[in-house]
């Protein structure tokens, strides 16, 4: 069992050019209730089921259990979730000791850029890019979840 710590930001500048890689991810929801989600994730060639509980009072906290599973059972699992569904780029940008996962969005969420960082606890310091925006951690509007069901396109967020 794991800890996840992450903070969420909106993107509002050019950062390709440091990126090293990128993979795309297709994932939906079999269960995505206020305080738990079930997820079936496919990113690249790789399928994964994860577990995620509530977010603390912050939003920057919360139980995570991830496992790999074969990309055919994905596959499977991905016709099994709720409607709406979401497609991304991940670029992966290495800054200081950390590495910031911008999420490129596409579909129904076309044109919201997200990065997050994963830290060992919710004080610890990390270094911002130039080209991060306004902090949405714990905002629901930008949870992956919340937006099967709201996209970025039909909302003002």
């Amino acid at each position: 069992m794991a800890i996840e710590i992450e903070r969420k930001f909106l993107v509002s500048g050019d950062f390709l050019p440091e990126a090293v890689s990128s993979t795309r991810i297709v994932q939906g929801y079999i269960c995505s209730q206020p305080g738990r989600t079930v997820r079936i994730r496919i990113r690249g060639e790789e399928g994964f089921l994860t577990i995620k509980g509530a977010s603390d009072e912050k939003g920057l906290s919360r139980y995570e259990f991830e496992q790999k599973i074969p990309l055919v059972d994905a596959e499977r699992l991905l016709e099994l979730c709720e409607p709406g569904a979401i497609d991304k780029v991940r670029y992966l940008v290495p800054r200081g000791s950390h590495t910031w996962e911008v999420d490129v969005f596409h579909g129904a969420n076309e044109g919201l850029i997200l990065a997050e960082i994963e830290l060992s606890s919710e004080d610890e310091p990390f270094e911002k890019p130039a080209w991060l925006g306004k902090e949405v951690s714990g905002d629901r509007r930008y949870y992956n979840s919340m937006l099967t069901k709201h996209p970025f396109n039909s909302s003002n967020t």
